[in-house]
């Protein structure tokens, strides 16, 4: 079968038609029918060549929702049946046999299937092909498939900080920004039992934040009455901050956790993490057990990705919609209107 997929053959181009045909279906690998894509600041990142690794021509995208349309022979059929509705994230496969995997931490496989690194295996496309099911979660029926897509990459993101740094319940934890993924993040705490703080660049926010699950707003220009506040934060912007200011907001023995990606390297001051034995830590998409756990909390929660949806024939505006840091707080393509 044919796979009509969403390319760009130069850095900041335009999408193009690509279409290919895929090889047979391999023992473990299941082939899904997008529906929704959501669109991530990583895909743009890959499009403008932001790192310089970009192989052109590529498609992107890492945050799909479907329907099974095909299993391997040795898919589990108690598992994922065709027609069923799934997702493919970030992270489609890993060896299932080394000592990361053993462990249950299969994100950290250093043979890992990273969609946004396959070229043009991304999810901006019609089908998109995982080699291994275990890596395919079923979309609880409570979820709806464009608030779920962006919980893929994102969601699991942040769940995965909370739930692999041992957030508690009873701590007072710290947002770093509200957008694609600090929105997510203050629902999810707030869920979780936290006593939550919103920090933002953008006081017009305070009252989404607050509608996201927020407690408190700080305004980030000004973090001098929050010294020795928060046993956790978790800086969702992709920005440099003055790193030792938020450590001085931390608790003895508080987290910094980095999920966003700062443009240049991180400086701290000895004396912001010995003295109080603070940490700075990160956290990336978390494994298959993780990004399931995150689906069946969200849908017992009611969290849902703030989207934005986009006929997939309006692809190319949607991308320039999130470059411009425009979207409310996810752009998702939808691939049932052209």
């Amino acid at each position: 079968m044919t796979v009509r997929a969403f390319a760009v053959t130069r850095p900041a181009g335009p999408t193009e038609i690509l279409e290919y045909e895929p090889p047979p279906l391999g023992p473990l690998e299941v082939d899904v029918t997008l529906t929704h894509s959501g669109v991530c600041q990583t895909d743009l990142s890959l499009i403008d060549d932001h790192y310089g690794i970009t192989g052109f021509p590529v498609v992107v995208g890492h945050e799909g929702v479907g329907v099974v349309k095909a299993v391997g022979a040795a898919v589990d059929p108690d598992e994922l049946a065709i027609g069923q509705r799934v997702g493919v994230g970030a992270i489609a496969g890993s060896c299932f046999h080394c000592e990361w995997c053993v462990a249950g931490q299969q994100h950290l496989c250093p043979q890992r299937d990273d969609v946004v690194l396959r070229g043009t295996g991304g999810t901006f496309a019609g089908q998109v092909r995982a080699s291994d099911w275990r890596h395919v979660p079923p979309i609880p029926d409570a979820l709806t498939s464009a608030e779920t897509a962006p919980l893929l990459c994102a969601g699991t993101t942040v769940f995965n900080a909370i739930v692999g740094h041992d957030v508690r319940p009873t701590d007072r934890v710290a947002v770093v920004g509200v957008g694609g993924l600090g929105h997510i993040a203050l629902q999810v705490l707030a869920a979780w039992g936290c006593h939550v703080t919103a920090i933002s660049t953008s006081a017009d926010k305070a009252e989404d934040a607050r509608r996201f699950g927020a407690h408190d707003f700080l305004d980030s220009h000004d973090l001098s009455g929050a010294r020795d506040r928060f046993d956790f934060i978790l800086d969702t912007v992709g920005a440099d901050l003055p790193w030792d200011d938020y450590f001085a907001t931390l608790r003895p023995r508080g987290k910094l956790c980095v999920v966003g990606v700062p443009a240049s390297p991180l400086t701290v001051s000895p004396l912001s993490l010995l003295p109080a034995e603070k940490s700075l830590v990160s956290a990336v998409v978390g494994p298959p057990r993780v990004t399931r756990r995150l689906l069946e909390f969200a849908a017992l929660h009611g969290i849902r990705a703030e989207v934005e949806v986009f006929p997939v024939a309006e692809i190319d505006r949607a991308l320039e919609h999130v470059r411009q840091g425009k979207a409310r707080y996810r752009a998702v393509l939808d691939f049932a209107v052209s």
